[in-house]
């Protein structure tokens, strides 16, 4: 019994037709969750919000003929693997980008890297993608684990956090999550009082929750997301633990997280963010967009994937070449021009660096029309938010 019936590959848009024999082609392949716990953050609006690109860029590649795919690779690494063997081998595909997990993101970049195949990063979140995995055809759009690690530490920090106790997914992004954590929160002078792993895809988060408690660390820090995360929170008020001074840390924290949770159960959660749709007038115009597609405002993830094919494609219009090797040096050496990333540029471990956002979830009381949930604490300067070069373990940086 083969595989393949059941991960090939959904063409979901053809987005620009030509018929002549100088036609020439470009195959994006997305992996976002479409049906797991991380749906609401990639899902469909990523596909969507790829599609987007596409339009906006379709001017400046006459001639081409871009496809977009997509496949659900439920979040397995065997599954994501045979689906993009399947793609690069038999159906030609340039790029891979929008694969949701970690574990998968792994899987995906090494098959890539192989093929001398792009593979973009708007999803998974572990920082070993642009360290010791590095790999010279990935670029990295994500809110990684070092960020949000090292701007979590330091708001706890600020604010006399310097006990914690560790709720995390036991599968690649939450180990790397807290290690990353771990060793900066102990830099900082901080301290871990325990910890507790929990599968994937958890319902029952109390007892997790009840030996947080019990440690009496002053910051329970949250190395998971999704529904995971969701219901970490939604039992954690069950529990009261925030009614009674308990301060919950969720480092992985999308819009989408707050708006299932609403405002009375997310208020005063502190996390950073490299994206928010209310930031400014660049920023809303393109979620008003989004918005009038999809019936919801995009998550970080969701502006990522557009700002990346975007910037993909411009580089492939400005050489004129889909080669894989030719068009990651053009985005090296070009800033990002679009609402995301503030003039962000790629570096050598194929990082984006840019401006983030410490951002604090607003009461009932100070949301003032739909979906706006964040007052902005804090703009972290591109140069602090991201692990510096002198400290990657990528093989392509030079020390």
């Amino acid at each position: 019994m083969t595989l393949l019936p059941a991960i090939a590959a959904a063409l979901v848009g053809t987005m620009l037709l030509c018929g002549s024999a100088q036609c020439k082609e470009i195959r994006i392949g997305l992996m976002p969750d479409l049906d797991g716990l991380y749906s609401d953050i990639s899902g469909k609006g990523s596909i969507e919000a790829a599609r987007m690109a596409v339009e906006d860029m379709k001017d400046r590649l006459p001639g081409w003929q871009i496809d977009i795919l997509s496949a659900d690779t439920q979040n397995k690494p065997d599954i994501a693997s045979a689906i993009a063997q399947h793609w690069f081998d038999e159906q030609h595909v340039d790029l891979i980008a929008g694969v949701a997990s970690s574990a998968v993101a792994l899987a995906v970049q090494k098959l890539a890297t192989d093929r001398h195949r792009l593979h973009i990063v708007t999803g998974a979140a572990s920082s070993e993608l642009t360290g010791k995995f590095c790999s010279p055809y990935a670029a990295d759009w994500q809110d990684d684990n070092y960020m949000q690690a090292s701007a979590g530490v330091a708001a706890m920090m600020q604010r006399g956090g310097d006990s914690w106790f560790f709720i995390t997914a036991d599968y690649a992004f939450g180990h790397n999550l807290e290690d990353v954590a771990t060793g900066l929160l102990r830099k900082a002078g901080g301290q871990v009082l325990g910890d507790a792993l929990h599968p994937l895809g958890s319902s029952d988060f109390s007892s997790y929750l009840l030996s947080a408690r019990a440690s009496g660390a002053k910051v329970i820090a949250l190395a998971n997301g999704g529904s995971d995360l969701i219901n970490t929170i939604k039992q954690a008020h069950e529990f009261r633990i925030p009614a009674e001074g308990g301060v919950l840390l969720p480092f992985g924290m999308f819009i989408s997280d707050v708006h299932s949770l609403g405002l009375e159960a997310a208020q005063g959660l502190v996390f950073p963010t490299g994206f928010y749709w209310d930031l400014n007038e660049a920023t809303r115009t393109w979620s008003q967009r989004y918005f009038a597609r999809m019936g919801k405002m995009p998550t970080k993830e969701h502006a990522e994937a557009y700002s990346s094919i975007r910037h993909y494609l411009a580089a492939v219009a400005k050489l004129q070449s889909s080669d894989s090797a030719a068009v990651m040096a053009e985005m090296k050496a070009t800033k990002v021009d679009d609402f995301f990333g503030n003039g962000g540029m790629l570096r050598e471990d194929g990082r984006l660096v840019h401006d983030v956002y410490l951002v604090q979830v607003k009461t009932p009381d100070e949301s003032r029309k739909p979906w706006d949930y964040y007052k902005i604490l804090a703009t972290i300067p591109a140069a602090e938010a991201f692990r510096p070069l002198a400290d990657s373990d990528c093989p392509l940086v030079k020390h």
